[in-house]
Formats: C-alpha cells, structure tokens, sequence
C-alpha cells in the first residue's frame, strides 16, 4: 500500500499497513483528497470492502485512538474495558492490566509514578501480596485512563514547550504547544529510575530528565527550535558547560543535535512537570553539583536567565536546489556586504576611501579588490589566474547566506569526496569566492561528523623515500586489489584499483573475484582501452599480478612488469594511498546493509579526478584530459558567467587543448619534482 500511495501528501492521507486515513480540513478538501486516493487504488488494481470504509466522518478510530478535529483521545471501548477490569488475581492479571493501561500512557500525567506499585509486584523476587497501597494505584491508574484529556494534534508550524522534572523515584515530562487560546498537551511522558539513577545527585537527575524526554520526543522536536522549561536554574549553565567529563559529556553531545533553549521557571509554577514528589539531595552530592553551587553564589543568577545551549555545527544532509544566474543576482543584492560593491562595479566606479571606512570589513576587502572584480551576467565575479596554465577564471562572489551551502556541495556532496582542506579549498576555487574563505573550510572539514567518524590518523612510515619519477600521462601505471568487501546485490566482492603515476588519473572497477582472468579482462577493457598501454605496470607480488595469465598480457601489450618487494606495500605507495582514500569514501557514503557500496564507486571517482592534487597542483583531469570535470557543484550552483568555456571550431579547439596540455604538463612536472624533493624530506625525516 506504501507504494501504490507514494507520493500522496501526508496532509492528505496517511497509511499504516492496510489502514488508509484520508482527511482534510474542509468538506471540498476532502472530497479531493478521496478522489486522489481512489484513483490511485484503481489503478493498482485493488479493491475496497464497503463495510470496513467510513466516509465525512468527524471522528474515526485509528490505531486504537479516537481522532478527531480537536485532537487525540482513548478510545471509548479500550475505556469500558478499564472501567469494569476486575482486581488482578496474580502477576499476570496484573501485566494483562498495565499493558493495556501503558498504550495509552501518554494521556497520563506522571503515569510511572501511579503505577510504580503495580510495576514493583511484576519484580522476581518479590512475593504477590495484595494490599491498599496496590489497591489505590489500582484505582487512581483506572481513574486517570477514564478522565483522560484530549491530547492537541502536533503542529510543526508552531514551536514547542518541554517540561522536565525530577524526583527521587522517576522523571516525567509534559510535551506542549502555545495556540492563540493558550498551551495546550501533545503528550505526557515519566519513567521510574533504575537502582544506579536513584543514587545520581538531583543536578544529575534533572539532567538525566531532559535526556529521557529529548530521546522519547525526538520525532517531534528533531530540526525544530523548541524550549525546555525547568525548575532546575543549574542546568541553565550546565548545558553549556565547557569541560564536562564521562557521562555528563555523553547526554550534552546527545543534544547538540537539537536546537532549543533552556528556561527556569520556579517550582510553584512548574507544576504540570511535577507529577512525582521531590526530595533535594545536599548540596555536595558530587563534583557537579558543588561546581554549581559555586557557580551560582559566584555570578549571583536571577531567576528567569534564558540561558541559549551552545551547539555544535552539525553537517546538513540535505538536496540542494540548483542555483541560477538570477538567483545568485537575488542572493547578492540581499546581502547588505556585497550590495555596494555590486553597484560600484556596475557604475565602474571605485569609491573615494572616505566613502568605504564606516563600511564592513568584507566590503572593504572586496573594494580593495575593485581591479579584478566585474558583473557578468548581473553576477559580482572575482577573476583569478589559474597557476597551471595561466588563464582566468572567474568565481562567483558567494553572498553569506548561501557560503554553508556551497561548503557542503564541494565537501560533503555527490561526486566531492569528503576530501581535506587542501583539496577543498582548490575545488572551491574553481568558480567561488568570498572573504576569509580558507578558515571557513578549515571549520568546516574539521567539524565535518562524517569524516571525524570515519578517518583515523595517519600512519607512520620509517624506511627511507625512494622515487619513480614520471614525465608524461600512462608512463607507469601502479595496480593493487582491495577487499574482500561484503557481497554486493551484484555480486561483487572486490575493488581492482589504478593510478597513474604523472596525472595521478585513478580507477576503480568492482569484481566478483579476484581471478588472473578477471583482473586482466578489467584492466584491458577499463583504462588500457581508453588511454592506451603505459610503457610500465606496477603491483605487488599478489598471485593474480604473478600469474602467468597476466605475465603474458604484459608481454603481448609491450609493457614492463614491475613488482614490490614482499612485504612492502609502501613500494606502490601511490596505490596504497589511493585504497586507504577509496574505502574512507566507501564508509561514509555506504548504506547499513553494505550491499550498495559498487554503486558509489563512479562518484568517488569522479571526486577524486576533479580534485587538485597537492603534488601537481592540478587535478587528474586537467592532465590527463586537458579540462576540469563538470561536477553537481556546478550543475546545482550554475558554472561562471563567460568563462572560457565557449564552443570553437575543430582546428582552433585542438589548438588551445595542445596548448593547455603543454602548459599544464610543463607545470605539474616542476610541481612533482618539488614535492618529491618536500615528500622525501618529510618521509625521511619520522
């Protein structure tokens, strides 16, 4: 059903298994809706039992709740059922009791307390013995579940309230919204401690509160601002407090995530949270609450304080729309920083210093730059001369608002790589600018999660550096296997992976096995195919590169075999680097299961080969193909007005590719000859 009703939009039907709930918020709407619905359930081929459906209805029961047009209440049945529910016999009336009484505990303020009694008899070690203490929980639990309020519907459109709070035996939390006739219950939530939480001091507990609550929320409050009210004034500081250590440390990570606020309200005023009674621990309870006790008589806080939790950058995983040259235009007559400058450029007209000093420091940054700024297109343009081959591009002046954007497409998007700050940077310089970029993509590649998640440090190498060097494109050609990787849904196991050593071009092809057969059949018809025979191919002494099938490939094609000694892969190091890169990429874009990760070799590819490399300072396709790759970057935020990019004639374009070879060649071998120089000394050196 899922699929047959894909795409509908959940404000107008929504389905659970078989269970279909069309709705809207008028009589027309909802005939719509059904239409739309119908339809869809035609086309499938399916059909409808006229006796299970119920159409206009302003209230209907779904997943055992009665909905209607002012919120969520029990179901009238379930109700009559606890009403009449005779007192339990033995441990399993009693479970038979509180599982019906638990589906619906999000209508019961403090429900763990009511039932902390009932809950303490199911324990193994504890005897059933009925008492009046049993007996008045009984009654107040079936009391509460037949007065149940009217639980208000979620709306995402308005911001919501969480009370937290504590006591010795559990926590509870009041999930709310404020509407035009004041707050109105989502829904409640409490739990009793286990013996290790009873023993926390009340500064941990009520902490431990705002935890509980933001995990059993999370499906509402996740990527909305919202505000969590206490009468615990410590943890408007705690939240944000700079050197917490062990468990402390792990809840304050778990709510970076979210975005909200925390408020003190005085106990008499924060009675809705209040559902359990409450007993201070002293003052000395542990290291924390001293340090709060200080904290507080130090800075003499009033009540009231809004205190602003301190959040970490979280990485957005979000489709980018694409931009075009008008909205960039939008985008930069917005920001106040570069709407000047905009119109200088426009007037070609350089303003007097008098005129710039009360301006921003970006602005005057931009108006020191006057000489290789222009609009092309309505877009503000920043020219830069290319070190590889000496021509200009020009990078598109990225307005504030969109600078995490861009940062997150040329880092973290499709076909980008998750690579450093070094090749980032390069990659943003291709077509972007702004001021104080460079410490911009040091943040962020720092505080990219993906990469912190995925990457470790370094290794450490001891040997002394020895050197291939290399002149031109397909002279050597290093080849390794990597895997065994879990079994794709294609039956792949195993990456054969290339690079060649002068443009540092790397392939990748996923293999069922790593067979002689199956690697040559790879190799001939991946690179060797489309760039011809390198005059040399290096891998290590693996049984498929020894064997006699690919001997005699090398042979037939011309090129010479050259091998690493045992036990030394630092010999093809090239290589090596390249594997360690590719399964970084392969853990942080593949799905749990493992079973996609060939799918996402073409992307990395794609990344790797349009990424600068530090040694050449150009990227693998400028060298090997004599222009940059076209990446989603650029096809979500528009190439550069009037780059030189135009179409020429067959002659004038060999020309101007020879010529951009030439040069770019001519380059990378000065780059290369001065890493390897940098590389040795650095390598030698550990």
């Amino acid at each position: 059903m899922d699929r047959v009703l894909a795409g509908v939009p959940r404000d107008e039907c929504v389905v659970y298994l078989d269970d279909i709930l069309v709705h809207g918020t008028s009589f027309e709407g909802a005939l719509g809706a059904i239409r739309r619905v119908l339809e869809r359930i035609s086309g499938a081929g399916l059909k409808l039992h006229p006796g299970k459906c119920h159409f206009m209805q302003r209230e209907v029961a779904f997943l055992g709740h009665q909905l209607g047009g002012e919120g969520i209440s029990t179901m009238p049945d379930k109700v009559e059922a606890v009403r009449g529910w005779p007192v339990p016999g033995g441990k399993k009336e009693v479970k038979s009791f509180l599982g019906l009484a638990s589906y619906y505990r999000r209508f019961v303020k403090g429900f763990a307390g009511v039932a902390a009694p009932l809950n303490h008899l199911l324990k193994e070690d504890t005897v059933f013995q009925w008492t009046e203490e049993h007996q008045r929980a009984f009654q107040a639990l079936k009391r509460a579940l037949m007065e149940a309020p009217v639980l208000a519907s979620p709306d995402p459109n308005r911001p919501f309230i969480l009370d937290t709070d504590a006591s010795n035996e559990g926590l509870g939390a009041v999930l709310a919204q404020r509407g035009p006739d004041g707050e109105h219950v989502v829904a409640y939530y409490s739990r009793t401690f286990d013996k290790a939480e009873k023993r926390y001091c009340v500064t941990r507990r009520e902490l431990l509160a705002v935890v509980a609550a933001v995990r059993h929320f999370k499906y509402y409050l996740g990527g909305l601002p919202f505000v969590v009210r206490t009468d615990h004034s410590a943890l408007q500081w705690l939240l944000s407090f700079k050197e917490p250590e062990g468990q402390i440390a792990r809840w304050l990570e778990e709510l970076q995530p979210y975005d909200f606020q925390v408020e003190h309200r005085a106990g008499l005023r924060h009675s809705n949270a209040d559902a359990l009674s409450r007993r201070p621990c002293a003052e000395d309870g542990c290291g924390y609450c001293a340090k709060r006790v200080e904290r507080e008589r130090e800075l003499c806080r009033e009540e009231g304080v809004t205190a602003t939790v301190s959040q970490l950058s979280v990485t957005e995983c979000r489709e980018l729309e694409a931009v075009d040259v008008g909205e960039w235009r939008r985008r930069q007559e917005e920001d106040a920083e570069l709407r000047p400058v905009l119109r200088w450029v426009e007037e070609r007209r350089r303003p007097p210093w008098g005129e710039v000093a009360p301006l921003s420091p970006v602005t005057k940054g931009l108006w020191a730059k006057f000489t290789v700024l222009r609009v092309a297109e309505g877009v503000l343009q920043r020219g830069w001369k290319k070190p590889a081959t000496g021509e200009i591009t020009w990078q598109v002046v990225v307005p504030k608002r969109l600078q995490g954007s861009v940062l997150q497409q040329l880092h973290g998007g499709v076909g980008a790589g998750h690579f450093g700050v070094s090749k980032t940077l390069k990659r943003m310089r291709k077509g972007f600018y702004w001021a104080r970029h460079r410490r911009d993509v040091e943040d962020f590649c720092r505080q990219c999660d993906e990469c912190a998640a995925k990457k470790g440090p370094p290794g450490q190498s001891h040997a002394l550096l020895q050197q291939f060097p290399v002149g031109e494109p397909m002279e050597r050609l290093g080849v390794d296997i990597v895997g065994p990787f879990p079994t794709t849904d294609s039956g792949n196991r195993w990456i054969l992976t290339a690079m060649d050593y002068f443009t540092k071009w790397p392939e990748a092809y996923a293999l069922p096995d790593q067979e002689a057969g199956t690697v040559a059949d790879a190799l001939v018809g991946g690179i060797i195919s489309r760039f011809g025979v390198p005059q040399s191919i290096h891998s290590d002494q693996g049984r498929n590169f020894e064997s006699r099938v690919f001997s005699e490939l090398c042979r037939r094609l011309g090129a010479e075999k050259t091998r690493t000694t045992p036990l030394h892969p630092q010999s093809d190091g090239l290589v090596e680097r390249f594997n360690r890169t590719l399964a970084q990429q392969l853990a942080i874009v593949t799905s749990k299961h493992q079973r996609d990760w060939d799918t996402h070799l073409p992307f990395i590819l794609m990344a790797c080969r349009s990424a600068v490399q530090e040694s050449t300072a150009c990227s693998p396709a400028l060298l090997m193909l004599g222009r940059e790759l076209r990446t989603p970057a650029e096809l979500t935020f528009g190439h550069p007005p009037d780059n030189d990019d135009r179409v020429l004639p067959g002659p004038n374009y060999v020309c101007r590719l020879q010529n951009r070879l030439e040069a770019a060649h001519t380059f990378a071998r000065e780059q290369l000859e001065n890493a390897g120089v940098r590389q040795k000394r650095h390598y030698d050196s550990r």
